[in-house]
């Protein structure tokens, strides 16, 4: 054995010099490996590395192979392409917004385990049997959305089809009547007054022109019966053309909504931000960004349950939404992490928002099966006016927010230093 090892050594360092390679640690193990194996000679250390490419995903293995990569060191720049863990949150919660219909709100129990699934092991999406199951919601998703749009565009398909029919029979009959009155006229023209017979035709256009008028008048009578019932049935379906305006609205609405907290989803978020920030542009009114994130949640639903969790997440959202103005918002961002829009004009008003919310979760506990749970959060404020972007602002909050968490939790970071 240790013959054959002195034999693959000596090989090994007369290949890399014949090649004019360094025989640098990295150039020796690959070159090693390869020697190891005309001499049958089994080395741990490149069965190690054969194992881990085994345990890489298919991508990878196929970029190691491509590029002939055979040690560790090779290996690094392929494991640093690898998503990172915030990403993958990032990518959960975004398919969970995905798959959740937007104009059809139910949403089924399977969807909902589903979702419960990925938000407790995000990196479930890079299997190949969740990936599947998340084609099938997203399928079922636009799926739902088309039925409830074809089922309200139905009715009023139905009104101008019935619309179009009363109209074309008003045209059909005012022209019957026109050309036998058009005919009546061309003949009281052709009437020659100097010849004695002209009284005859006279009294024979009378007796055509009394028809004709019975005729117009039976016609109009009848279009006037067909187009007062078909008053009635319009009037109906204007009714009901109404009511699906009203469902349509209160649909779109509750879409806005999450459905468990009652906040803005973060898609309807993102439409509101929108128009504040052009607001922003027109008027340069002063507003904050703070991101809330509820301390210790995963701690939460793993020793109390995922119930109770929701209730903490609900009850919490409806304090930041009693407790915000109107003309603010407030939605939830993703997971047990919240987002709101405060405009102030003095700083002051702003802390006295802040440690409003601050005192309410923390003198108050949250009852879950008459068990007390004491809740704290953290959170970070960025100022709009300070950044030259939205994004930028965001960015600011979400790193003060980050701040919050790595310095104790249980505080609120300003980006002035100020903390509460």
């Amino acid at each position: 054995m240790d013959n054959k090892i002195n034999s693959v050594v000596k090989d090994t360092l007369l290949n890399l010099r014949k090649r004019g390679v360094p025989a640098t640690p990295n150039e020796y193990h690959k070159e090693f490996c390869k020697v190891s194996k005309t001499y049958n000679l089994s080395v741990t250390e490149c069965k190690q590395f054969k194992s881990l490419v085994q345990k890489l995903t298919k991508n990878e293995q196929i970029e190691i192979k491509a590029k002939g990569i055979e040690t560790f060191e090779d290996m690094i720049p392929v494991l640093l392409n690898r998503v990172s863990k915030d990403q993958v949150n990032s990518l959960s919660k975004l398919f969970q917004e995905a798959v959740t219909p937007s104009i059809s709100i139910g949403v089924n129990e399977e969807l909902k385990k589903f979702s419960v699934k990925i938000g407790n092991s995000p990196a479930l999406i890079f299997e190949e049997d969740i990936q599947k199951e998340m084609q099938e919601f997203i399928t079922q998703r636009f799926e739902a959305d088309k039925k409830i749009v074809k089922q309200k565009t139905s009715d009023i398909a139905k009104l101008l089809t019935l619309m179009g029919q009363y109209f074309n029979d008003a045209i059909q009959s005012s022209g019957k009547g026109s050309e036998e009155v058009s005919n009546i006229k061309s003949q009281i023209q052709s009437i020659d007054m100097e010849n004695t017979s002209g009284l005859e035709e006279l009294s024979q256009l009378q007796s055509q022109l009394i028809d004709a008028a019975l005729s117009i008048e039976n016609e109009m009578t009848s279009v006037g019966e067909k187009l007062h019932s078909g008053k009635s049935d319009v009037q109906k379906l204007e009714q009901r053309v109404q009511e699906l305006e009203k469902e349509l609205d209160k649909t779109r609405e509750e879409s806005a909504k999450d459905h468990l907290t009652g906040l803005l989803t973060r898609g309807a978020y993102e439409e509101a931000i929108k128009r504040i920030e052009s607001a922003y542009e027109r008027t340069n009114n002063q507003f904050a960004i703070i991101f809330f994130d509820l301390d210790h949640f995963k701690k939460i639903n793993d020793t109390h349950g995922h119930k109770a969790g929701d209730i903490i997440l609900s009850t919490f959202a409806k304090v930041l939404n009693k407790n915000t103005r109107e003309f603010d918002i407030v939605g939830r961002y993703g997971g047990e992490e919240f987002v709101a829009i405060i405009h102030f004009n003095l700083k002051r008003e702003l802390l006295k928002y802040l440690k409003r919310i601050k005192t309410i979760i923390n003198d108050n506990d949250f009852i879950y099966k008459s068990e007390k749970i004491h809740v704290t959060f953290s959170a970070g404020v960025a100022i709009r006016n300070n950044h030259s972007s939205y994004e930028n602002a965001i960015q600011k909050a979400d790193m003060l927010l980050y701040e919050a968490k790595e310095g104790g939790r249980n505080k609120i970071i300003i980006e002035d230093g100020t903390v509460i």
